[in-house]
């Protein structure tokens, strides 16, 4: 059985071609013995793996890549096949989607604490292994990735090389950032492209079929990924999908609880646990007010799709609006804490109070407040504390 199961991982590693570089692809650390690499459905997670596993100078024999969802594991556990691996010389292993493997987590301490195998293995951003059953989070080293940045997009377009910038520095250096940026390509010529089409880097591998290629990954994080880790029945699924619709056709501060309850068919707290499956599936993003805390049976303040690609999809009309809040919420949400303040659009890290508009949009209702910020959309380059939109897309 590993015999074959070698020879598959043989010919995955030798076909896969050579990815575009990723933002993380310099951040992980291989020298960890139990590394997880977590993200939405589509980001690249496979890609990565597959390629690390092609560079490595290790032989064939001793490196192997494995789906979580192969139909051998219905008969032999992971464990078993990762001892027999080991007892062959087997020196790396590579799971992939381990969620779809009940009790991963178990199975996953045991290998790490009986094998002298070093361990890579990706899966939905939807699970928690800080929670796990296992305490994985004391073993493994956990990567969180997400899709596509408009620096990443824009590298990848035109094959030029672009710096990115911490939040500090964009907010106090942005005029300059902004004009040496300008000088190597002019992001507004890119801007729409990508807030319709580039979050996801399968966009580059065939642009005419990215819709179809789109809805049919979101509907595999919602039909597949999710119920493996959350008691949801499969009959229930189709309520998820009405809740993506309808929080697609509504503004973010018109959120009405009871409507969304009645038009699904389900109860408060069912409905309040469904933000929390899609919040964690990279489906939508779910933000409170500071003062809730992270109370899941609490109303959030605004709901977000992930992205605005996915507006463009699911959505018949997406305002200006709802997108320009929606790329907001996508580039600070990956490494900033982001709330829903008395004045304002946002608040980040408790500090920055943030305003979002066209190039046109005032201070007025955030004057004279410390450390506040207007974020305009259609401007290229800023001036002050009014920041162009596109550019907090080079945060990573």
């Amino acid at each position: 059985m590993l015999t074959k199961l070698l020879e598959n991982s043989a010919l995955y590693i030798n076909l896969v071609e050579t990815p575009r570089k990723r933002y993380f692809y310099d951040e992980i650390d291989h020298v960890d013995k139990l590394i997880g690499i977590i993200g939405a459905r589509g980001v690249g997670k496979t890609t990565y793996i597959l390629n690390y596993l092609k560079n490595n100078s290790l032989s064939l024999s001793k490196k192997f890549y494995l789906s979580a969802d192969n139909i051998v594991l219905s008969n032999s556990s992971l464990l078993e096949i990762a001892k027999e691996f080991a007892a062959k010389g087997g020196e790396l292993l590579a799971i992939d989607e381990i969620h779809k493997y009940k009790n991963f987590e178990i199975e996953l301490k045991q290998i790490y604490d009986m094998l002298p195998l070093k361990v890579i293995f990706s899966g939905s951003s939807a699970i928690e292994l800080e929670h796990a059953k296992a305490d994985l989070s004391r073993r493994a080293v956990i990567y969180r990735v997400n899709g596509l940045s408009f620096r990443e997009f824009l590298e990848f377009k035109k094959g030029i090389q672009l710096d990115s910038y911490s939040l500090d520095d964009i907010l106090t250096e942005h005029t300059d950032i902004a004009f040496e940026i300008v000088k190597k390509i002019k992001p507004l010529e890119f801007w729409e492209e990508y807030l319709e089409y580039g979050y996801y880097p399968f966009y580059f591998e065939n642009p005419n079929r990215y819709s179809i290629k789109l809805n049919e990954t979101i509907n595999t994080a919602i039909e597949v990924d999710i119920p493996s880790i959350f008691k949801i029945k499969y009959e229930y699924i189709i309520n998820l999908k009405k809740l993506v619709k309808l929080i697609c056709s509504s503004e973010p501060f018109t959120l009405n609880i009871q409507e969304l309850s009645s038009k699904i068919g389900i109860d408060r707290d069912t409905l309040y646990l469904y933000f929390e499956y899609l919040d964690r599936g990279k489906i939508f993003n779910v933000i409170r007010a500071k003062s809730k805390g992270d109370n899941i049976f609490s109303k959030p303040d605004k709901i977000y799709l992930n992205n605005p690609n996915l507006n463009y999809s699911y959505c018949n009309h997406a305002t200006i609006g709802m997108i320009r809040e929606t790329i907001f919420t996508t580039f600070l949400k990956t490494n900033h804490d982001l709330s829903i303040p008395k004045k304002g659009d946002f608040l980040v890290d408790e500090e920055y109070l943030f305003e979002i508009g066209g190039k046109n949009k005032s201070f007025k209702q955030i004057k004279d407040i410390p450390n506040s910020y207007v974020v305009a959309d259609d401007i290229e380059v800023g001036f002050g504390n009014k920041v162009p939109l596109w550019l907090f897309g080079f945060l990573y």
